[in-house]
């Protein structure tokens, strides 16, 4: 009991060391301790939650077959673990983008649609909540990936820096950037997201339409 409860107030660098060193244990208590924020991370960059179950131990694996090469910030494999997600999505993206080329070049098929999806959706403010995720999708995956890691995930510019492999300079322009678009996307009016006329008031006469 004194060796579990020994393992669990370890740091995670003498946790990694010790897996490395023949204690596999040690590494479920590093799942344990991360995997739950990693797969918040996989499911807020893909919308799904099974496709974050899956997405997990593929990032868990990779982590192990890396592990020389493990990163701490401020003795917290986290932001480590994180970059390798992002990798692990762009390839997952890569793959979607060739099978959807593949399926794009087959007929056309009727699918009818999915009313369990539109009674799931019905939230408070939907229409604001659908605008959102518009407009976060609109953005470029740099900038997905710095909100989804300094917002959602609260890391600080630091441990993004080394998420992202790339400068604290870097981490602090692209999130500036990428609030700016998402704030100038949600605000936009609906009329000129949509590119629609907006409908005419009950008082215009009829001539001025």
């Amino acid at each position: 009991m004194s060796e579990i409860a020994d393992m669990a107030t370890a740091s995670d660098g003498e946790l990694w060391r010790r897996a490395q060193d023949g204690e596999p244990e040690c590494f479920g208590v590093l799942f344990d301790r991360h995997g739950e924020a990693v797969r918040a991370y996989c499911a807020r960059r893909t919308g799904s939650l099974d496709a974050a179950d899956d997405l997990l131990s593929v990032v868990f694996l990779e982590a192990w077959r890396r592990r020389s090469d493990i990163e701490l910030v401020d003795g917290q494999a986290l932001p480590w673990l994180y970059g390798i997600a992002r990798r692990t999505l762009q390839n997952r993206w890569r793959t979607s983008l060739r099978h959807r080329r593949a399926l794009a070049r087959l007929p056309p098929v009727t699918i009818e649609p999915d009313h369990a999806d539109a009674v799931a959706g019905r939230v408070d403010d939907e229409r604001h909540l659908a605008r959102l995720r518009a407009a976060f999708a609109g953005l470029r995956p740099a900038e997905q990936d710095v909100l989804t890691l300094c917002v959602w995930q609260r890391l600080d510019y630091s441990a993004a820096a080394v998420a992202l492999g790339v400068p604290v300079g870097t981490v602090r322009s692209r999130l500036s950037r990428a609030r700016a678009r998402l704030q100038a996307a949600v605000s936009q009016p609906v009329e000129a997201a949509s590119g629609r006329r907006p409908a005419p008031s009950i008082s215009t006469p009829a001539r001025e339409l």
